[in-house]
């Protein structure tokens, strides 16, 4: 099967990451994701149905959309990408305009220009909400409509919901699969990571999260995957699970020649960990 790339760009996106991960999920029917981002994961596995789930409204929407109508989104969204619209002037007018309305149609036609014509395809909103990612300076963003009809098509097996971690995690059922690709925890205390969706992601949910994945493991027979940095805080908070380290490039960084491998881990929690 040849690795699919997902339609958005996405800082921290798995598709690197994505045969590791496959190595490591158990066979199932069903996958979960509490965090399915741009979906790498997703697209790179072939469970009969999917839960997919994700804080940021804009994405569940499109998502939806997508699924629901695939041609009538796809044509529209290719108008966007035309010589014209890569100009500063008329990005910000689009940024302005979506932080301003709440037409579904609009806000997930704009969510993918702004992901294609932003700085590096990063999803980021401020504190009251808006959009506040800058102009990119490409010079000629690249429409996925070969990724945008895959993931349509793929879409069929899926549900999409906008919701937190616990209440995803509540509806996986025995026999289930959890993957989870959360905000990672920062390499050093010093670190200071622009938060995803306007409320952040702190130590004490990484701790929540270890400590969700360890009792719906062992109380409801579900494995849980979960991928991170590999520190000695995260090593902590998966002590109970299966710990595997995998070397992946940073895709984020000032200097792009300088981007090295780091260790992340693959934790996962099992229903029989207890007898390993």
């Amino acid at each position: 099967m040849k690795k699919q790339r997902a339609f958005l760009k996405w800082a921290g996106g798995k598709y690197g990451l994505v045969g590791d991960i496959k190595r490591h999920l158990p066979e199932s029917k069903k996958l979960v994701e509490p965090f399915v981002g741009a979906g790498s994961v997703f697209l790179n596995t072939d469970y009969e149905n999917y839960l997919l789930a994700d804080i940021n409204p804009d994405l569940i929407n499109l998502y939806n959309l997508l699924k629901e109508q695939p041609e009538l989104y796809i044509s529209e969204a290719k108008r966007w990408f035309t010589d014209e619209n890569n100009k500063k002037e008329f990005y910000l007018d689009v940024r302005r305009q979506f932080n301003s309305t709440d037409d579904v149609m609009y806000r997930s036609l704009a969510f993918l220009y702004m992901n294609r014509f932003g700085f590096n395809g990063l999803c980021r909103y401020n504190k009251k909400g808006g959009f506040n990612v800058p102009f990119g300076s490409y010079k000629r963003p690249y429409f996925p409509e070969a990724e945008l009809e895959f993931f349509a098509e793929k879409a069929k097996r899926a549900t999409f919901l906008c919701e937190g971690y616990t209440q995803t995690f509540k509806k996986a059922r025995k026999g289930n699969v959890i993957y989870c690709d959360p905000p990672y925890a920062p390499l050093s205390t010093t670190a200071n990571f622009t938060s995803y969706a306007g409320n952040g992601f702190s130590l004490d949910d990484q701790a929540a999260l270890a400590d969700v994945a360890e009792k719906t493991a062992l109380d409801k027979n579900i494995s849980v995957l979960i991928s991170n940095h590999d520190t000695t805080l995260t090593r902590r908070l998966y002590h109970g699970a299966q710990l595997n380290v995998v070397k992946v490039k940073r895709t984020i960084s000032r200097n792009g020649a300088g981007r090295t491998k780091v260790d992340e881990l693959l934790a996962l929690f099992s229903p029989d960990q207890e007898l390993s």
